[in-house]
């Protein structure tokens, strides 16, 4: 009697579990979408997740060319802002490759390429940065020659 009831257990467990396998697999479409920033400037990047595309899907907008968006429970994707965007008011798009359906979030363009912060030496000096450098360096160098020459004629008045 112990051995059938353990037989029917465990049947009944593995048909609980191979009834929920399609289910688990299956998807409602992509939900949650967040856009960050909200607000970007032409030519910058946005990250887009979104919930419930579990084997991946698409990220499109009029804003930005068609990015993929990664598989995994809250799948992300990277859109570049193309630079010749119109500033405004714009929707993406969100498609999972496992759903038909469709969700959309807002977001904002705005004008110019934002702060350069964090470039950390990747630009090059002005031109009236050279020029003041340039000066300063003279500056030093004649200082030095002249310390050192009023230096040696005290040295030799000496002796």
């Amino acid at each position: 009697m112990r051995a059938s009831r353990a037989l029917a257990v465990t049947a009944t467990a593995f048909a609980a579990v191979g009834l929920a396998a399609p289910m688990a697999a299956a998807t409602n479409g992509p939900s949650n979408i967040t856009v960050n920033p909200y607000s970007v400037h032409q030519g910058a990047t946005m990250k887009v997740t979104a919930q419930g595309c579990g084997h991946g899907g698409k990220v499109w907008s009029n804003a930005f060319p068609t990015t993929e968006l990664s598989a995994g429970g809250t799948g992300y994707a990277t859109a570049h802002i193309r630079h010749n965007t119109t500033p405004g008011h714009y929707n993406l798009s969100v498609k999972c490759s496992d759903n038909s359906r469709i969700e959309t979030h807002k977001f904002t363009v705005l004008a110019g390429n934002g702060a350069q912060g964090g470039l950390g030496g990747s630009m090059g000096p002005s031109s009236v940065e050279m020029q003041v450098g340039g000066g300063l360096v003279a500056a030093a160098a004649v200082g030095g020659a002249v310390f050192l020459v009023r230096r040696r004629r005290t040295s030799h008045a000496a002796f």
